[in-house]
């Protein structure tokens, strides 16, 4: 592999999953950007029901890799796992006073994109924030300490005056 030459990518796609993309986006979340193995591994104790479609989309994908491209499992990682939404089903439900509720049945289309590690990296490297280390710190000068003689002239100045009295 050159370095001009970019990483082999490979994908499988579910059409028509009759889940809300939102509910599969949460899931879809937890996998991008890991190794394959650890990727199946976050889906199998995940106990969301757009983890079972995932793991079978994710293991399509595995599959295209290794009879398509020879890639072995070991070598791939999720470059992308999104959920688009595909075509609302439209249905009604009666109410009360002859009126009508539309309920929306929504479906998703589910993608799983997955790239070959490069040759010198053996795992992805999640992204750490670095801009939280590089910062500056804020540093402040040590508090000066207080002389016996400062003390005393502060008290001094809070202490109500004395009254003098007159002599008859």
């Amino acid at each position: 592999m050159s370095t001009t030459e970019t990483p082999r990518e490979v994908r499988a796609e579910a059409k028509y999953v009759r889940m809300s993309p939102r509910k599969a986006r949460l899931v879809a979340e937890h996998i991008r950007g890991r190794s394959v193995p650890e990727a199946r591994a976050v889906l199998a104790f995940t106990s969301r029901e757009a983890a079972e479609v995932l793991q079978k989309v994710l293991h399509s994908a595995v599959s295209n890799a290794e009879s398509n491209h020879g890639i072995a499992e070991e070598r791939l990682y999720v470059k992308a796992a999104y959920a688009d939404g595909g075509p609302v089903m439209k249905r009604w439900r009666a109410r009360a006073r002859g009126r009508v509720a539309r309920i929306r049945k929504r479906t998703c289309h589910i993608t799983v994109l997955l790239a070959e590690l490069p040759h010198d990296a053996s795992a992805i490297e999640p992204a750490a924030a670095p801009a939280a280390e590089e910062a500056p710190k804020l540093s402040r000068a040590p508090a000066k300490k207080k002389t016996a003689a400062a003390a005393k002239k502060k008290t001094a100045s809070k202490r109500p005056a004395k009254k003098k009295e007159t002599a008859k």
